[in-house]
């Protein structure tokens, strides 16, 4: 399966090189050009297939979503053969320790290393961890030994095999980097299909340290409306009593439409055409209910002119984290829910 190819590819932001050859190979036969762009963009064009019932010229769409993950770089070398490092990305410092990692080009493993609770000071145990006091521990007993494997400025990604775990009939699976690999994997599918639009499918980078890919990418194209294709806050999981209990997404209820995030607002013309289609066709969906986070949609609406955008997701529990957890079933109905609405456009942008 496609999904489990890309989370289980390294691709930590400005490193997407290994996970866009993934996708090139997926996607190579269903598509009438592609090419890569100064920033390592992977831009895809499906030409229209149909024609328009008005019979002006197709749309020129672009799905966007994006190809790198959190992670970490290395910083320094120390003296004990230990790694300093630095975040690529949000991560929470509270995810950190312990956790097992990759290093550089030939996946040295190593583990986040931090002092044992033991050793801190009772005062400073209920604190979240600093991460300037950890280091990633590749087993090397010194700084020579370590050089001989890594360099400053490698690039370290999340030791996170996808598996299956399944029990309810959710079909969840666990791995890492479901967004954005989970949208990138839905675009795949959609470059398979035929449309009256001709289909940029943008696969994109540096999304998670600014939306630097998407911004390029998107005054290139000069499209006429734009989706973008994510894994989104789900916080399902039970709560406190008394605690608000309106979660931000559901595991299963669908994909998630978003009216605003921090990046932009969504145009209710293409929230309109997403939402006929789910109704038309029996497709579950669901709101985001939380303003936050940012996505593609954030930089490709003010290209030019600007760009009509509306961002679809899929809900992630532990987003942001080492490994993280969705439903195929929320997976396959953004596919057939996207899917729908470009096979809705050719009647043209609804007014």
């Amino acid at each position: 399966m496609i999904l489990e190819t890309l989370s289980n590819g390294r691709g930590v932001s400005g490193n997407e090189a290994a996970v866009r050859d993934l996708i090139l190979e997926a996607v190579r036969e269903h598509v009438d050009e592609h090419q890569v762009d100064a920033l390592g963009n992977l831009i895809c064009l499906r030409r229209a297939r149909v024609r328009r019932e008005d019979g002006q010229p197709p749309l020129r769409v672009m799905v966007a979503a994006h190809m790198d993950e959190i992670g970490l770089i290395v910083t320094g070398i120390n003296g004990d053969g230990t790694l300093s490092f630095d975040k690529v990305g949000g991560i929470d410092d509270r995810v950190l320790p312990s956790k097992q990692v990759l290093v550089g080009a030939n996946a040295v493993p190593g583990v986040i290393g931090f002092p044992p609770i033991h050793l801190i000071p009772r005062s400073e145990r209920d604190r979240a961890p600093n991460m300037s006091q950890a280091v990633i521990d590749i087993g090397a007993s010194d700084k020579a030994a370590a050089e001989g494997l890594v360099k400053k400025g490698d690039y370290v990604s999340f030791q996170t095999t996808y598996q299956a775990l399944d029990t309810d009939g959710l079909r969840t699976v666990k791995g890492k980097a479901f967004d954005d690999r989970a949208g990138c994997a839905a675009l795949v599918e959609l470059l398979q299909g035929d449309y009256a639009v001709d289909l940029y499918g943008v696969f994109t980078t540096q999304e998670e340290v600014g939306l630097r890919g998407a911004r390029v990418a998107a005054y290139r194209i000069a499209p006429d409306l734009a989706f973008a294709l994510e894994g989104t806050i789900c916080d399902d999981l039970p709560k406190e009593q008394g605690d608000d209990t309106s979660p931000v997404t559901e595991l299963g209820k669908g994909p998630a439409l978003a009216f605003m995030d921090r990046s932009y607002v969504a145009d209710r013309r293409l929230l309109r055409l997403l939402m006929d289609a789910a109704e038309r066709e029996g497709i579950p969906y669901q709101f985001k209910q939380a303003v936050a986070g940012g996505t593609d949609s954030g930089a490709i609406h003010l290209a030019r002119e600007g760009v009509p955008a509306v961002t679809i997701a899929v809900p992630v529990r532990y987003i942001h984290a080492p490994v993280t957890l969705l439903s195929l079933n929320d997976f396959y109905h953004m596919v057939q829910l996207v899917r729908a609405a470009l096979l809705a456009l050719q009647g043209g942008l609804p007014s």
